[in-house]
């Protein structure tokens, strides 16, 4: 009997030591490791790749934004969007694709209206966009609908637009496009883009020079 005692408390001490052990190794070492690397190694993405204007954070490279007036490039549309049914106590916004094959009704009607708003909503006098020009990001959103960029040649035709409504030249905004379009990564992996976020803080910042 009390070497059954003195067994079972001899496997629960070793139990409890291997607990706290491993507790302190995975628990606290370990993403203490790991925390310091990507602080120290890379800092910008480890703290969600913060884009700051004035001083003050106003999102991330790596996350779209909607609601921009007329006078700032747009975005991608976010038909995959969605809100959160469950908590509604918070006014969270649902990652997500819309699901939708290419035949889909729906689809094709959000793809027609969204096409008729880009050419209405680009054409200026001297400036009339055409059906043809407008690309696919421009009516279509991305699986997360949370792309942060647009194609160079959706941000070319918001071009003049952007330009009237701010009192700028075209060259200067043609400019400014250019200046913000990345090339392919390492020169072969995805497709040239633009970040809309940095581009409207680099609009922002031209028109605040005047």
């Amino acid at each position: 009997m009390n070497n059954s005692v003195s067994n079972t408390a001899r496997l629960l001490g070793a139990g409890l030591r291997a607990l706290l052990v491993l507790t302190l190794l995975t628990g606290v070492i370990y993403p203490l490791a790991v925390t310091g690397v990507a602080q120290a190694l890379f800092n910008d993405k480890a703290n969600g790749s913060e884009i700051k204007y004035d001083g003050k954070v106003v999102g991330s490279s790596l996350i779209g934004q909607q609601g921009y007036s007329l006078k700032y490039f747009q975005s991608r549309p976010a038909n995959g969007m969605g809100e959160n049914s469950v908590n509604t106590q918070y006014k969270l916004i649902l990652s997500g694709a819309t699901n939708r094959s290419g035949d889909n009704p729906d689809l094709i009607k959000w793809v027609k209206e969204a096409k008729a708003k880009v050419v209405k909503d680009n054409s200026v006098p001297g400036y009339t966009v055409r059906p043809s020009q407008v690309p696919a990001d421009a009516v279509t959103s991305s699986g997360s609908a949370l792309d942060p960029d647009i194609s160079p040649q959706y941000a070319e035709i918001q071009v003049h637009r952007v330009a009237e409504r701010n009192g700028l030249s075209v060259a200067q905004v043609e400019r400014l496009v250019k200046d913000h379009t990345e090339t392919r990564i390492l020169g072969f992996i995805g497709e040239p883009r633009v970040n809309v976020l940095e581009l409207n803080i680099a609009l922002k910042g031209l028109v605040a020079k005047g």
